[in-house]
C-alpha cells in the first residue's frame, strides 16, 4: 500500500463501499482530527459508519499526493452534505492529511483542517458571528 492508493480508496469512498477501508489500515491504526483521536480499526470502523450514516454525501477529491519512505501527504477538498449545515448545501472543506505505513497498512492517520470552515461557519446563528469575526479581523 502506498499513498497513492490510499488516495484512490478515498476518492471512491461513500456510503456503500465503506468495506473498501479495511484492507489500508493496520488492526492498531491511531487516526486523529480537528475533533476527535480515535485508536484501533474497530473504533474508526464505527466512526466512518457514524459519519456516513449522518451524511448525504461525504466525498473527497484528492489534488495532490507526495510520499517519503513510510510517511505521506495528500491534500484534498472534501465535499459534505449534512442536512444541519448550510441547509443541507454542499460544503467545501479543503484538507492534508499525514499518513504513517507500517508492514504496509496505514498505522497513523491525521486530518488537518478548519473545523470552522466544516462546521461552525455553516451552522445557523453562528456561522454569521463567526463569519463577522473573520471579516474584522481581516480588515
Amino acid at each position: 500500500m502506498d499513498i497513492a492508493s490510499v488516495g484512490k480508496v478515498y476518492q471512491q469512498l461513500s456510503k456503500s463501499n465503506l468495506h473498501t477501508l479495511e484492507p489500508i489500515y493496520h488492526k492498531a491504526v491511531i487516526f486523529e482530527d480537528s475533533a476527535h483521536r480515535i485508536e484501533g480499526w474497530d473504533e474508526l470502523k464505527r466512526y466512518f459508519e457514524s459519519l456516513y450514516a449522518n451524511v448525504r454525501r461525504c466525498e473527497f477529491d484528492v489534488q495532490e499526493h507526495q510520499q517519503v519512505g513510510e510517511n505521506g501527504f495528500l491534500t484534498w477538498t472534501m465535499r459534505l452534505e449534512h442536512p444541519k449545515l448550510q441547509g443541507g448545501k454542499t460544503v467545501n472543506v479543503n484538507g492534508v492529511s499525514h499518513l504513517r505505513f507500517q508492514d504496509g497498512l496505514v498505522i497513523y492517520h491525521r486530518d488537518y483542517f478548519d473545523l470552522g470552515e466544516m462546521l461552525y461557519e455553516n451552522l445557523p446563528l453562528l456561522g454569521s458571528v463567526i463569519k463577522c469575526i473573520k471579516q474584522r479581523l481581516g480588515s
